[in-house]
C-alpha cells in the first residue's frame, strides 16, 4: 500500500496544505477574554514563538541607555538623522527577508545595491528621466536575482557560493560603471526628486495626512481580519485587544509625526548677526529658520512595508513562500512550484537591493566601493535581529524595520558615546555581539518551538 504522505496531492489538497503552513507561520493567540488571550500569548512565548518582541525590547532599552548616557542622542535633529541613516539598511533587509524565509542567503545584495545606485547616477548624467533610470536599474537588479535563482535551482550551486562570487564580481562592475561617468571620485544623483528622498522633508500637512492614513488603514485591516475569522467561525482576539493595538499604532504615528514636524533648525528662534554698514559694524536681525517634517524616504518605506507585508501574509504566493521555507519537499508534494518560488525570492531581493542603493546614493552619492564593506552584513543583521529566522520559514517584513532601527541606534549611539581612535572598533564589536545574541535567540527559540510543538 502506498503510504499516505506519498500520495500525489490534488489542487485542493495543495492549497489546504499551503494555507495550513501559512497559518502555522502567522498564527495569533486568541481567546474569549483578555485573560485567555494573554495566557495564550504567554504560552507561545514560552514555546519559543517570540517574533519581534526581543528586538522591540532591545530598541526600547537602547533608546533609554543612550538618552541617559549621551545628551545629544535624544534630540529632534538626531531622531531625524536616525531615520535617514537607517533607511538604506532597512530597504536592503526587506529583500533579504524573502531569501531568509527559504533558508537561503544572498551575499551579493550589498554590491547589487551599489550597481543599482551607480546605474541610476550614470544614466542621470546622460540626461535620462529619473523614472526611466530607476526602471532600468530595477531590470538590472531583476536580472541579477534571476541569475542567482537559476544557478541555485537548476545548477544546484549553493546560494552561499554563487552570491559570494557575485559579491566579489559586482564590486568590479560598480567600479566600471562609476568610471564610465568620466568623473573623479563620487557621482551625485542629478535629480531633485531622488536627492530629496534623504535630504528633504514632507510638508507638515502631508506628514499628518500620512499618519491619518496609517491609523485608519491599520484599523480597517484589523476589523476586516476579525470579520473574516467570524465568517469562518474561527476564534478572534478580544475587542479590547484589537482596540489596544489600534490605539498603540495611533499613539506611535502621532508622536512620530509630531516630533518630526517640530522645528529642528539651529537658529529656530532667530537671532542676530554682525554686518558692516557705512563703515560701521552693526547688529542685524536674522529671521527664524524652519527645518522640520517627515523625511520623504519614510513614505517609500511605509508603502513597501504595506505592499510586501500584504504579499507575504494575504496572498497565495506568500503562503507558498512560507511553505517552501518550512519544508521544500512537503511543499513540492503539495503541488507548489518550488523552483519558481525559489527563483522569485532572489529576484525580489535584488530589486529591493537596487531601491536601497538608490536611497543610499541620495544620502551619500555613489563611489567605486558603493555597497561593499559592511553593507550586506548589517542588513542581514537587521533582518535577524528583527526576528527573521536564519533557518527559514519564520519572519515578516516588519522584522527588517525593527531590526534596522536597532542596528542604526547602536551605530549612532556608540558614535556619540565613544570618542577616540577606537570609536568605530567598539561600534562593530557591540553590533556583532547583538547579532550573535539574536542568532542565539533564534536557534534556542526554534529548538524550543520544535520540542513544544508550537513552531
Amino acid at each position: 500500500m502506498t503510504p499516505e504522505f506519498a500520495k500525489p496531492a490534488t489542487a485542493a489538497e495543495a492549497e489546504t496544505a499551503s494555507d495550513d503552513t501559512a497559518a502555522a507561520a502567522t498564527t495569533l493567540p486568541t481567546g474569549s477574554s483578555v485573560g485567555a488571550y494573554l495566557h495564550n500569548y504567554w504560552q507561545r512565548i514560552r514555546g519559543g514563538d517570540m517574533g519581534s518582541l526581543p528586538a522591540v525590547a532591545a530598541l526600547v532599552v537602547l533608546f533609554l541607555v543612550f538618552s541617559v548616557a549621551e545628551s545629544g542622542f535624544f534630540t529632534k535633529a538626531n531622531f531625524a538623522s536616525l531615520i535617514t541613516q537607517a533607511a538604506p539598511g532597512i530597504l536592503l533587509a526587506m529583500g533579504l527577508v524573502f531569501v531568509l524565509l527559504l533558508g537561503e542567503i544572498d551575499l551579493s545584495a550589498g554590491t547589487t545595491s551599489g550597481v543599482g545606485g551607480a546605474v541610476v547616477a550614470v544614466l542621470l548624467m546622460k540626461n535620462w528621466p529619473w523614472p526611466l533610470a530607476v526602471l532600468l536599474a530595477l531590470v538590472v537588479g531583476a536580472a541579477i536575482g534571476l541569475l542567482i535563482g537559476w544557478m541555485r535551482t537548476f545548477l544546484r550551486v549553493p546560494s552561499f557560493v554563487s552570491t559570494l562570487a557575485l559579491f566579489l564580481g559586482l564590486q568590479g562592475v560598480v567600479q566600471i560603471v562609476v568610471n564610465s561617468a568620466g568623473t573623479q571620485g563620487n557621482v551625485s544623483l542629478n535629480s531633485e526628486a531622488l536627492v530629496a528622498l534623504e535630504n528633504s522633508n514632507m510638508p507638515q500637512w502631508a506628514g499628518w495626512l500620512m499618519a491619518a492614513i496609517v491609523i485608519v488603514g491599520y484599523a480597517a485591516q484589523k476589523l476586516l481580519a476579525v470579520n473574516a475569522r467570524r465568517r469562518r467561525e474561527l476564534p478572534t482576539e478580544p475587542v479590547l485587544v484589537t482596540a489596544s493595538k489600534v490605539g498603540g499604532i495611533a499613539i506611535v504615528a502621532i508622536v512620530f509625526t509630531l516630533v518630526l514636524n517640530l522645528n529642528r533648525a539651529v537658529n529656530a528662534g532667530g537671532g542676530t548677526k554682525i554686518v558692516q554698514k557705512d563703515g560701521k559694524l552693526v547688529s542685524e536681525k536674522v529671521a527664524a529658520a524652519y527645518l522640520g517634517g517627515v523625511p520623504w524616504v519614510v513614505p517609500v518605506i511605509l508603502v513597501l512595508v504595506v505592499v510586501l507585508g500584504f504579499v507575504l501574509s494575504r496572498t497565495r504566493y506568500g503562503r507558498h513562500v512560507y511553505a517552501v521555507g518550512g519544508s521544500d519537499e512537503a511543499a513540492r508534494r503539495a503541488g507548489i512550484r518550488v523552483n519558481t518560488v525559489r527563483i522569485s525570492v532572489f529576484v525580489i531581493c535584488s530589486m529591493l537591493a537596487v531601491v536601497s542603493g538608490v536611497v543610499l546614493a541620495s544620502q551619500t552619492a555613489v563611489n567605486a566601493s558603493q555597497g561593499g564593506g559592511n553593507t550586506l552584513l548589517l542588513a542581514v543583521g537587521a533582518a535577524v535581529v528583527g526576528g527573521t529566522s536564519l533557518f527559514g520559514g519564520k519572519g515578516k517584513i516588519t522584522d527588517a524595520v525593527v531590526g534596522g532601527a536597532v542596528v542604526a541606534v547602536i551605530i549612532n549611539g556608540m558614535a556619540d558615546l565613544l570618542q577616540g581612535k577606537n570609536n568605530s572598533a567598539w561600534q562593530w564589536i557591540v553590533t556583532g555581539l547583538v547579532l550573535l545574541l539574536a542568532a542565539t535567540v533564534d536557534a534556542v527559540s526554534r529548538r524550543r518551538a520544535g520540542s513544544t510543538g508550537v513552531g
